[in-house]
């Protein structure tokens, strides 16, 4: 694994640096970006942030998003860094246009499903997101943090750490946000922004879920399939569903969560987590060709989204009723 302190020297001796991350950015994968890019910004460098899908409405607020770019033919770049990425072709066909032709690939990532597809590599799935990589890279390495880097960088890790409430959320996690604080950074004002400032459309969102979720294995999954009807019902726009999965995650019973998701091209995208240890969601997301983490995973079903959701649905049970 390439070291921290030799990408810090990559990135210092590179001039024109692209930065992305994975289609459907969260917000670990837009702050992260941003983080990197304003943090090399102030070093003077030239740098093109990318994101195939733009960035998401609700995630708007953050520094520098307005100069995210959706790729749009090629860039001159000396260096390209891939973020929270877990395989090449999750950046999307755009960016990996542009990133197939640049001379140095720098992938860092948290997933340990990450195949290592970078020039250098560094994999941490010890550590509980992105965000908290590049905020290693940069303190550690004497590069700018600023207000904004730390607002980016912040949003990076409470998102993908469920607030710092998930079982990845380590010591140091508190330790960087510990450091933020003190540094000047209003995190009641970026909780407020992140978890408590929704469209209306949102909640109408969530409404539907309530009313449309199902249980099986005696109340220990509980499931929801977003149709492409209730998605133009409510108006849905990216980022809307950022989260909604943790609702059905609280209940008492639950022990897993999935969320169907069905796509425009037909297709069905699963989300599925996990709330005991002993069950890997990534592992079930594996037999479908996706993966993740295992609280957390992901894989994408052919349609119609009733048959993906029962295809997906019997083989998890089949894993929740070995728990017991």
């Amino acid at each position: 694994m390439t070291p921290l302190s030799d990408i810090a020297a990559i990135l210092r001796g590179a001039q024109r640096i692209g930065i992305a991350a994975h289609v459907r950015p969260d917000g670990d994968a837009v702050g992260s970006v941003l983080g990197l890019a304003l943090s090399l910004r102030a070093l003077g460098k030239t740098v093109h942030a990318l994101l195939e899908d733009g960035v998401p409405e609700n995630l708007a607020f953050l520094p520098g998003a307005e100069t995210i770019l959706q790729p749009a033919g090629p860039l001159d770049l000396d260096v390209a860094v891939a973020l929270d990425t877990a395989n090449y072709e999750r950046l999307g066909a755009g960016v990996v246009e542009i990133f197939g032709k640049v001379p140095v690939l720098v992938n860092m990532d948290h997933h340990p499903t990450n195949p290592l597809y970078g020039h250098h590599n560094h994999i941490a799935s010890d550590e509980p997101a992105a965000g908290q990589i590049v905020y290693e890279l940069l303190s550690q390495n004497g590069l700018p943090v600023d207000d904004g880097v730390r607002q980016n960088l912040f949003a990076a890790i409470s998102t993908d750490t469920g607030s710092f409430q998930f079982a990845s959320t380590t010591a140091r996690s508190h330790e960087i946000a510990a450091e933020m604080i003190r540094a000047g950074l209003d995190i009641a004002r970026l909780s407020q922004l992140l978890y408590h400032t929704f469209p209306l459309r949102r909640l109408e969102l969530q409404r539907a879920m309530l009313n449309e979720m199902a249980f099986r294995a005696e109340g220990r999954i509980a499931s929801w399939q977003l149709t492409q009807e209730t998605q133009q019902r409510c108006g849905v726009r990216p980022g809307d569903t950022e989260g909604l999965i943790d609702t059905l995650r609280m209940i008492d019973s639950v022990v897993s969560a999935v969320v169907f998701e069905e796509l425009k091209d037909g297709k069905v995208r699963v989300s599925a987590r996990s709330k005991d240890s002993r069950l890997d969601v990534s592992a079930v997301c594996g037999q479908f060709g996706g993966g993740g983490h295992r609280m957390a995973a992901g894989a994408r079903l052919p349609g119609p989204i009733p048959a993906a959701a029962e295809t997906f649905l019997q083989a998890l049970e089949h894993e929740v009723r070995r728990l017991s």
